[in-house]
């Protein structure tokens, strides 16, 4: 994943909400977020979570992906990948942390699979574990003190 560039994403924000027609103070109400905190984001002082820019998103009517990928927490990838992707990102289920572990997850089998020449029909063991490299990253991230 790409690092957050926290500056060009107010600014975008910000060319996203005055598109809009909306004053900071709407946006900011539209979105169920306070008013200074939005100003914060937009001036690249904060670093907002992904629920955040999905209801940021939602109120500008854009796609949370289009933030995501502006954010740096998503690349543009191709269709199928960026679906993936946006359910991971959108899922208030999960925490920050455990998203970031999913789409890395996510990354290595598409790896793994791209290098070995295609999706292959791999089961696990008989004892219930994952075979490969992307296998052993599930059980690398399964840490269950956190």
């Amino acid at each position: 994943m790409a690092g957050l560039n926290v500056g060009s994403l107010g600014e975008y924000i910000r060319e996203q909400r005055r598109n809009a027609q909306y004053s900071l103070r709407q946006l900011a109400e539209a979105a169920g977020v306070s008013n200074p905190y939005l100003s914060q984001i937009e001036r690249g002082l904060r670093r907002p979570s992904a629920e955040i820019l999905q209801q940021i998103a939602k109120a500008l009517r854009i796609s949370a992906e289009t933030l995501y990928v502006q954010a740096g927490i998503l690349d543009e990838r191709e269709e199928g990948d960026r679906e993936v992707r946006t359910a991971i990102m959108a899922d208030p289920a999960i925490n920050d942390r455990q998203k970031r572990v999913l789409i890395e997850i996510y990354e290595a089998f598409r790896k793994e699979n791209t290098q070995d020449g295609g999706v292959r029909d791999e089961r696990g063991a008989a004892d219930g574990t994952v075979n490969g490299k992307a296998g052993r990253a599930v059980t690398d991230h399964l840490d269950p003190e956190e």
